[in-house]
Order: structure tokens, then sequence, then C-alpha cells
């Protein structure tokens, strides 16, 4: 009986404690007390608790007590405490406080230190617990959180991935009425983002949606203007002025818009800024409402209504060509925007003071713009690169481990798998390419075989030509002239004895018929040195070959080659080359170039054999063009006798092959 009173007594005890640490928790939220007796009523809630004992019960009055110091503007003391809170909850392991935790440390760096790196790496962490958790309010919160900060480091696909991701969950929520103004902030920034990915329907469908739900809202007047400027403002940029306008006109009729000046200003300059862009303006109705957005801006002391306003007049007065007023206030939009910073203001009004200023003033502003445009590119890579995806689930839960180990192990056994295939096709790849390579080896060398032969059944026929002469010559010699010379010689020795008038006459003639005889035998040994013996051989191969296949591809030719070159020192290998050179050029020629008309020439200089072809046709670019089969087999055929090749063309002017090759008076 007395441990049943003593644990009781003890029970009550503790609830009265509870009760007390609840009463000072609540006071503490009061936003009517004072800022040092909510503080006051925070700390006595976490000294009572450490009274209690338990763990959990401690570490959530702490959290108030930060949740206080931010409510009350001391910052640092709720930087610290929350650092100290996810410290304690981590070593409890307690999911929900690790969490928490996390996401007051995300809002803390967005909102107050403004360090957008920071904050997402907490809202990222906070995201893995509550997704842990299966919160899905709390996750499709914190989804947004890191959409906002996407969006303003510009990886736009990234926010509205998870924009989407998030409007997903608030949707599959049961009582989704409960997160209407969730839904409300998710849809705007998917609007604004869609708005600059150029999606300007989708943009204008996520607005119409938000300001729908601005009348489930408490203060939904005022974000229904918003609502409707970021509407207008998309309509503006797809093109359509008309709607654009229609939607502004009502929003500066709105009695509500005129009690926020500072937003009065930037959608009455958005409003004139739009006539000025539809092209169907008064220019001194829109200069004045320019001009009234600035000053009311410059009374607010509203920065960035006051940039927004000075660089629409300096682009309006520009585009009016009043270069003096344009000057003014692009140097106004310049120090506002470096002071700010707004990076894409900074850098147009850069532009602008660039197009307005000369010599090294202008390229001094083209300097600076080209070298903060790199850098912000660099850092929008890189923030790209961080913002990626989104890694769900944490390291902290064993069970997850064990699935991480077996999937590594499956990876390395698929791995494996792979490297094994890999080398198998590798194997089979080279082999198959050593095939074609031989292959492509013993057809080259039948190729040549072929030509050889030819060239040999050609020199055959050369020679039968060359005794057919002969027999014919010695006929000539024989039958014709040593017959006359005969007749003539034994004419003579009969009238050796005469003498007289008859007798001279008679030698007179004879003589004449030996002066006959003579131009005979000019003429036969005239013929012998001229015959077609000086242009037979290798040369009446290639006239063959050229005259054939211009005939079959209907092109005009000319073929023009020197008799210095003795063909029969040169080796057999150089001429085969030579041969199928020409072959190849003639064919590429008759598949590419649409030439009408080809030139051929042989020449020999300083004991350099040169061929030299050209055509017509479209010709090609030779930096691209020089890794084609029929190129590459002439350059190697080149190579292969110890020659040069230059090709030279250009688009529409045709083609010259140029190819030299050494000349030797020895026979190989």
């Amino acid at each position: 009986m007395l441990f049943i009173y003593s644990s009781n007594t003890q029970a009550q005890q503790q609830k009265k404690l509870l009760d007390s640490i609840y009463i000072l928790r609540d006071l503490s939220n009061d936003s009517k007390s004072k800022k040092e007796k909510r503080i006051k009523y925070a700390k006595r809630a976490v000294l009572l608790s450490k009274q209690t004992q338990y763990d959990s019960t401690v570490l959530n009055s702490k959290r108030k007590l930060a949740y206080t110091y931010l409510l009350t503007g001391e910052y640092n003391s709720y930087k610290s405490l929350t650092l100290e809170n996810l410290q304690k909850a981590r070593g409890l392991n307690d999911s929900t406080a690790i969490a928490f935790s996390n996401l007051g440390l995300g809002y803390y760096y967005y909102q107050i230190e403004i360090d957008n790196n920071e904050a997402y790496k907490y809202y990222l962490e906070a995201f893995k617990y509550f997704d842990t958790l299966n919160n899905l309010p709390q996750k499709a919160s914190v989804l947004i959180s890191l959409a906002t900060i996407q969006d303003d480091e510009k990886d736009y696909l990234g926010s509205e991935q998870n924009a989407i991701e998030a409007l997903r969950i608030l949707n599959s929520l049961e009582n989704a009425e409960s997160y209407v103004e969730d839904k409300y902030l998710v849809l705007n920034l998917l609007g604004l983002v869609s708005l600059k990915l150029e999606n300007y329907d989708e943009s204008i469908s996520f607005h119409n949606q938000a300001l729908k739900l601005t009348k489930q809202l408490q203060n939904g007047e005022s974000l229904a203007i918003e609502s409707l400027n970021n509407l207008a403002f998309a309509y503006r940029e797809k093109g359509d002025y008309d709607k654009s306008l229609e939607i502004f006109s009502d929003i500066v009729k709105m009695p509500l818009l005129k009690q926020d000046q500072s937003f009065y200003g930037l959608v009455l300059d958005n409003f004139a800024y739009t006539k000025f862009l539809s092209g169907n303006y008064n220019y001194d109705e829109v200069e004045k409402e320019l001009k009234k957005a600035l000053i009311i801006s410059n009374r607010l002391d509203d920065e960035f209504t006051k940039l927004a306003a000075s660089i629409d007049l300096a682009r309006f007065y520009k585009n009016n060509n009043k270069l003096d007023s344009s000057l003014k206030y692009a140097r106004q939009s310049y120090k506002l925007s470096k002071d700010i910073p707004i990076n894409d203001l900074y850098l147009e009004s850069m532009l602008i003071l660039a197009g307005l200023t000369d010599g090294d003033i202008s390229k001094s502003y083209l300097k600076e713009h080209i070298k903060l445009n790199d850098s912000l590119l660099k850092v929008e890579r890189s923030v790209r690169n961080k913002h990626a995806r989104l890694i769900y689930g944490t390291d902290q839960i064993e069970a997850e481990n064990k699935q991480i180990s077996k999937e590594n192990l499956y990876l390395a056994i698929l791995s494996i798998g792979l490297l094994l295939t890999a080398i198998l096709i590798y194997v089979v790849i080279s082999q198959r390419a050593k095939n074609r390579k031989l292959k492509l080896l013993q057809v080259q060398q039948k190729a040549n075989e072929d030509i050889y032969n030819l060239m040999l059944g050609q020199q055959d026929k050369v020679d039968e030509a060359r005794a057919k002469e002969k027999i014919r010559v010695s006929k000539e010699l024989h039958d014709g002239v040593l017959g006359r010379l005969f007749g003539t010689r034994l004419s003579l020795d009969s009238i050796n004895f005469q003498d007289g008038k008859d007798a001279m006459m008679t030698r007179a003639n004879y003589i004449g018929q030996l002066k006959t005889i003579e131009e005979d035998i000019r003429k036969i040994s005239h013929e012998l040195n001229t015959d077609f013996v000086s242009g037979t051989g290798f040369m009446d191969i290639v006239t063959e070959l050229i005259e054939n296949q211009t005939q079959a591809y209907d092109l005009q030719h000319e073929f023009d080659y020197t008799d210095d070159i003795s063909w029969d020192l040169v080796s057999n290998k150089t001429k085969i080359n030579i041969y199928r050179i020409i072959q190849e050029s003639m064919q590429n020629i008759y598949k590419h170039a649409n030439a009408n008309a080809i030139k051929i020439s042989i020449s020999l200089e300083k004991s350099v054999i040169c061929l030299d072809i050209i055509d017509d046709g479209d010709g090609f670019d030779t930096s691209k063009n020089k890794k084609g089969i029929g190129l590459k087999n002439m350059t190697s055929r080149v190579e292969d006798i110890n020659g040069e090749i230059t090709f030279t063309s250009q688009s529409g002017h045709g083609t010259e092959v140029n190819v030299k090759v050494p000349y030797t008076n020895q026979p190989t």
C-alpha cells in the first residue's frame, strides 16, 4: 500500500510538472506578450522539462525556446540552440526531432542568413527524414522550399520537378483543403518557373489555378492581386499584349492595391512598360506612369521597384532615341542592380550602357558584362549539379544499409558480367576487323595481279606489232630499195664504157633514180624513228583506260604525256599504282564531282614523275572530306611508292590532284 501510494503521488507530481510545461510553452507563443516575458516562459519550460528526466520532453521544450527566439528576433540564439538540438536529436536517434531541427536551420539560412547553399543542405536533410517518417504534409512543405531555392539559383528544371512532386503530394492528402495556402504557394511558384522556361501557356494555367485558390485564403484579396500581376506578366511575355493590358487595367483599379504603395508602384511600372512594348501607346502617358512608379519607389526607398522603373525608363528613352535620358536611367539602374544585386538587370544595364557610350568606356561595360555572365554561368552549372536530384532515404537506417549492400553485390556481379561481355565483344570485333583487313589485302593483291597481267598482255601485243613492223620494213628494203639499187647499179656498169652525149644523159637519169631511192630510204628511216613504239607500252594502256572510262562516264577529256620517261625503267609496282590512281580519280569524279571535262597530264620534272588530274566539277572542302575511302586509297598508294599527293579544291571550283613520284633510271 505504501508503494502504491508513493507511485500515485509521484505520478501526480509528474502530471502537474508536465501541465506546467505545456502552459509555459503556450505562454511563450503568445504574440501579445513582451519579448522578454516570452523568452522567460520558454526558458522556464526547459528547466522544468529537465526535472522530468525525459530527453524527448527536454528536446521539445528546447525546440519551443528556439522557435521563441526566432519569433522575437533573437536570431543568433535561435541558430546556436537549433544546432544544439540537432546534435542532441542525433544522439537520441530521434528522427522527428532531427527532421524539424534541420527544417528550422534550413529556414534560418534561407530567410536570415540568405545562404542558399547551406539552406538547401539542411532542407534536403529534413526531406530525407520526413520521407522516412512518411510525413507527407511536411515532405511537401520542404519540397516547396527546395524548389524555391532552385528557382533562386536558376535551376528551373529541378525547381519544376520538386514543385510538381509537392503538388502531387498535397493533392493526395485526405484533408487537402487544410493545405490550400501550400497549394497556392506551389502553383504560384510553378507559374513563375514555367515562365522562365518559356512555357507560357503552362505558366498562365498555373497562375489561373493559384488565382482560384485565393478565394479560400484569409488574405486572399492581396494574394489575388499578386497572382493577377504574375498572370498579366505571363501574357506579356507570351506576346499577348491586349490580354496583359486588360488585366493590368483591372489591377490598378483595385482599392486594396493603393494601400500597398510599394506593390502599386511595381504594378504601375509593369502596366506602363507593357503599353510601350505593345507599340500602340501614348508617349506622354507612358513616360508619366513610368516616372510616377519611380517617384513612389524613391519615396518608399523600395530598391527593387526603383530598379525596375529605372531600367524600363532607360529602355523606353533609348527606343525613342532620347539617348541622354536613356543614359541617365541606365546608369541609375546599373548602380542599383550592382548594390542589390539583381544579376539579370545588372547584365542588361551594362549592355544598355555599352550601346550608349563610346570607346574605352563602352568596351569596359562589355568586358564587365562578359566577365559577370561567365561567372554566373559557372555558378549556375555548379548549382544545377548540386540540385540535380533528391536523394531519398537516410544512411542511418540499418535496414537500408543492408539493402544497399545487397544492391552493391548485385551491381558487382552485373559489372563483372558486363566486363566479360565487353571483352568477348572486343575479341570478336578485333578478329572480324583482322579478317576484313586480310580479305582486303587479298582483293588488292588480286587486282594488282590483274593489272599486271593486263600490262603484260598489252606488251605482248606491242612486241607482236614490232615484229610485224620489222618484217614489213625488211620486205620494203629487200623487195623495193635493194631491187631498184641492184638494177640501177647494173645499168651504170653497162654504160661505164660508153661516151658521148647519150651516155651522159643516161647516167644523169640513173643518178636521178638514185636520188629517188635515197628519198625512199630516208622515208623508211623516218618511219622507223617515229613509229608507234615510242608511244606504246604503258602509255598505250593508260590512254586506253582514259578513253574507255571517259566514254563510259560521258566526260570530255584531254591527255598529255611526255616521251622523256622510259617506262621500261620504271618498276611495275609504280606503274600499277599510277594506273590505279588515275582509275580511282576518274571514278571519284564520275560519282561525286558532276564534272563535264577532265584533263590528265604526265610529265617529268627534275627526276620526278608528275601526274596532274584536273576536273571542272563541284569540288569539295579538303579540310572535311579527306576521310573518304577513295581518297584514303589514293593516298595509301602514293605513300607505298614513296611519292607525295596533294588535293586542291574549293566548293564549286573543281578539284586538282597532284602526284609526284621519284623517277629512277635503274630497272627494278
